[in-house]
């Protein structure tokens, strides 16, 4: 398996998301990891709304993180560096309401809304928008 195979399998076994949970002593059998910043081992959750037809720029982030679909359906294309440019890598992705995607750590990668969407997004760690520096082709 190639690295870029390696950061593409990304799901709920293999995510940095899903790791860090602490016990809570009153619930035997429940787990829970909170949000950063006051849990320096935490996530940060967004609900998020995009319009039909919007869309980012290639980016990354410092962290693992997971969309879930939760209305409408939005694609996503990773890249991969040539030189000074991004090439695609792999075929386009189509996420569906009820969809889970998973993004690997500073793995380059476009988001496109093709409905209105509403996602919930958890990061690992601190979030941050990293624009890939040059253009797509």
């Amino acid at each position: 398996m190639s690295v870029d195979d390696q950061i593409q399998d990304r799901n709920a076994e293999t995510s940095d998301v899903w790791r860090d949970f602490a016990s809570v002593e009153e619930s035997p059998g429940f787990s829970l990891r909170t949000t950063y910043p006051t849990n320096a081992a935490g996530v940060e959750v967004m609900l998020e709304r995009w319009d039909a037809g919007t869309e980012e720029p290639p980016h990354s982030h410092p962290g693992d993180d997971m969309t879930v679909v939760v209305k409408g359906r939005m694609s996503t294309q990773f890249y991969r560096r040539e030189g000074s440019s991004l090439v695609a890598d792999g075929e386009r992705a189509f996420l569906n309401e009820g969809d889970v995607g998973y993004t690997h750590a500073h793995r380059i990668h476009d988001a496109k809304y093709l409905d209105d969407c509403q996602l919930v997004y958890v990061h690992n760690g601190a979030f941050a928008f990293l624009l890939a520096e040059s253009e797509a082709s």
